[in-house]
């Protein structure tokens, strides 16, 4: 079933492609506002235990459902998850599961990626700016430059049109001449500059103020005030780790179906974490942290979504060399975003090569004009609306880009651990340098981490109360009228994917495992 599917070229290429889709924007711009608006040192000690007990642990299954999906042929969620499941409730039973699990996996690539890639245009764009000192005039605040960006619709389109091309090109060349040899140019180049930021950042001294210094910065964030500890910071570190390790999309269980039946998920697994961390925790902490605070004390760093596109621009301007480093900082979120954008592309590529046969070239470009659809409400709403709210980005990321990892998540290791049970751990250490014991296997996988993930979608539900999330007009949006329209826009275009996606991996299971699910009986196995 799987003879015709293409392989990783070499385990460096794999490594770095993998290490490519976990390091994204999460790394570089999220991290450091969510570690820095969540008590700094205090954040880090959620951070590494929902590591431990969640990232951990979730990583080493979708590498393993990614393996065990290719051998039958697949590269999407649905099927993968349906196969582990069959093997502990009745094939229409894990259809259902498959189904539901394709469905948020299905609109995580489609509605993640299209905000994801205006993102990645902005970078671009700020990286042009940079070079060209667009942001340097002081005349205008940095805040003001943002507003401008977003609301031009030439910069907005051109450079968001750009990215999704370089997008279609990499994804159409296949596994080993298109993702596979990006990665190999672009991480190199994204860590050479983020260890120059760094050594930068460690350097600048106090320009500002004598009590706001670099290393004040770096003691920010690793000497824990457990004064600021809450459980929205322990909730916001568990959610960090989803998302900067891109688990809970489908997007590790692709690339991982172009393994060989016997390649080591559990080194890969734990190299692949690695080297996120490293560029997360090293470089991302040590360049963004410790220059925010340099120059603009600890109020500074917590400056939200906006400490990448306002606040640091802010700094660029009267730092020495300030447009070199502007340039190095917006190439490198660029290269960081691209690399994740490449999987979560390459996910609805496979989907269609799978279901529909068409084949990879044209199906990188029917998902190109799929993005440019579903893309166009992030790029016109500041446009259309005259603010930079980004209400409809934000709807779509509260409940796709966050709140749905989680649950995908725990459908994924409920499906491993519980369903398929210690066929799965045989599976997980097949061909592996390193075995994974069973203490680990019953402690996590049965125990520890469905019952964190459950418990944080439990407290994450609380607070989605309190924000006003399942209000028919959400609190963010209740005194400003106009945004009203885009919030409910979004809502519709979730729901609306959600139910298309299930109905398409149901479809996907059942044109493969009919006399299965007829008789209700498990019979295909390889």
């Amino acid at each position: 079933m799987s003879s015709s599917r293409e392989n990783w070229g070499s385990k460096i290429g794999l490594i770095l492609a993998m290490a490519g889709n976990a390091i994204g924007l999460g790394n570089f711009w999220r991290f450091p506002y969510q570690a820095a608006s969540n008590g700094g040192g205090a954040f880090m000690i959620p951070y590494f235990a929902a590591l431990i007990i969640i990232g951990i642990p979730v990583m080493l299954i979708e590498w393993n459902l990614g393996r065990y999906g290719g051998k039958y042929g697949h590269g999407t969620l649905g099927p993968m998850v349906y196969l582990q499941a069959r093997e502990g409730t009745k094939p229409k039973n894990a259809a259902i599961i498959g189904a539901i699990a394709g469905a948020i996996a299905f609109g995580v690539t489609l509605l993640v990626n299209s905000y994801y890639n205006h993102i990645i245009g902005w970078t671009l764009g700020y990286g042009f700016l940079s070079i060209t000192g667009g942001y340097m005039d002081t005349a205008k605040s940095t805040g003001e430059v943002f507003v401008n960006y977003v609301q031009n619709p030439t910069m907005v389109f051109t450079f968001w049109i750009i990215a999704l091309t370089g997008l279609a090109f990499a994804v159409m060349r296949g596994v080993q001449k298109g993702i596979e040899a990006w990665a190999k140019l672009m991480m190199p180049v994204l860590y050479t500059f983020g260890i120059l930021l760094a050594i930068r950042s460690l350097t600048i001294g106090s320009p500002v103020n004598p009590d706001w210094s670099s290393l004040k910065g770096l003691n920010y964030i690793w000497n824990p005030d457990f004064t600021s500890f809450s459980w929205k910071s322990a909730i916001a570190a568990a959610g960090q780790v989803f998302f900067t390790l891109s688990i809970g999309m489908g997007i590790i269980c692709n690339y991982a179906s172009y393994l060989k039946p016997d390649d080591d998920v559990v080194v890969s697994s734990l190299a692949t974490v690695s080297l996120n961390e490293f560029a997360e925790v090293i470089l991302g902490g040590t360049a963004v942290i410790p220059i925010a605070y340099a120059f603009m004390g600890p109020d500074g760093v917590g400056q939200g979504v906006g400490l990448a596109f306002i606040a640091l621009p802010n700094v660029f301007r009267t730092m020495a060399g300030g447009q070199i480093f502007g340039s190095l900082w917006f190439l490198l979120l660029f290269f960081a975003g691209f690399t994740s954008a490449i999987a979560m592309y390459n996910y609805l590529v496979a989907l269609m090569e799978e279901d529909l046969g068409v084949q990879r070239s044209k199906a990188a470009w029917y998902v190109f004009f799929g993005y440019i659809i579903v893309g166009l409400p992030v790029g016109l709403e500041p446009i259309l609306t005259k603010t930079a709210d980004l209400a409809y980005l934000t709807e779509v990321d509260n409940w796709v880009g966050v709140y749905l990892l989680v649950v995908l998540g725990v459908i994924e290791v409920i499906a491993a651990a519980w369903l398929m049970g210690h066929k799965a751990l045989e599976e997980m250490n097949k061909g592996g340098i390193w075995q994974i014991p069973e203490w680990f296997f019953n402690i996590f996988h049965r125990f520890l981490t469905p019952v964190v993930a459950i418990t944080l979608l439990f407290f994450s539900t609380l607070d989605y109360i309190k924000a006003g999330y399942f209000k028919a007009i959400p609190d963010f949006v209740a005194k400003t009228p106009v945004l009203i329209p885009w919030v409910n826009a979004a809502r519709i275009v979730v729901v609306g994917v959600l139910l298309f996606g299930f109905v398409q991996s149901y479809k996907s299971i059942s044109n493969k495992y009919g006399k299965e699910l007829d008789e209700n009986k498990v019979s295909i196995r390889l």
